[in-house]
């Protein structure tokens, strides 16, 4: 996102997402139980009214580290035109040196599964990635639901700690 021409809009956004930053890194830590409006101020290091300034309630924090993570996956997989730039996606997503900030997305989605009225979030990915597949593979329809379920189980691995080499999905 541009960063907003108003100094108070600046420091606002850039107070918004060490908000966001900080719900990530207890969510990997502890997982989304942890997240309070008290440890999320603390992990931030801004006062506890901040928490509720910017959001409305610690479950709209969550909600929005959440769409967060899945844009920001969405955006990246868009602008992927070959099997092999997705290769250097997911090899970039699975060799992060902050494991416990994959872990806390891939709980996000968990917590989104979980809830029903958070169900577009994982169409969001879904559809995404069905749209990448088609996209990818515009002449093998067959083999498209093989990619999807190849690059979900090669993010499951990275949350696992274990990530496979994603060079797998050129020999699909």
């Amino acid at each position: 996102m541009p960063e907003p021409a108003d100094g108070r809009l600046r420091k606002g956004e850039r107070r918004r997402r060490a908000l966001l930053d900080a719900t990530l890194r207890l969510v990997g830590r502890d997982g989304t139980g942890a997240v309070t409006q008290r440890a999320v101020a603390a992990e931030a290091q801004v006062p506890p009214s901040a928490v509720l300034y910017y959001f409305a309630s610690v479950d709209e924090l969550l909600v929005s580290a959440l769409a967060t993570v899945n844009d920001r996956y969405i955006d990246r997989l868009a602008g992927v035109r070959t099997v092999a730039e997705l290769v250097v996606a997911l090899g970039e997503w699975g060799s992060r040196h902050d494991l416990s900030l994959t872990v806390a997305e891939y709980e996000l989605l968990l917590f989104a599964a979980r809830r029903p009225d958070l169900a577009h979030e994982l169409r969001r990915w879904d559809d995404a990635l069905a749209a990448a597949a088609v996209r990818l593979l515009p002449d093998d329809p067959q083999r498209r639901p093989l990619l999807v379920a190849c690059v979900n189980g090669l993010c499951l691995a990275a949350a696992l700690g274990a990530p496979e080499d994603p060079s797998v999905l050129l020999r699909i």
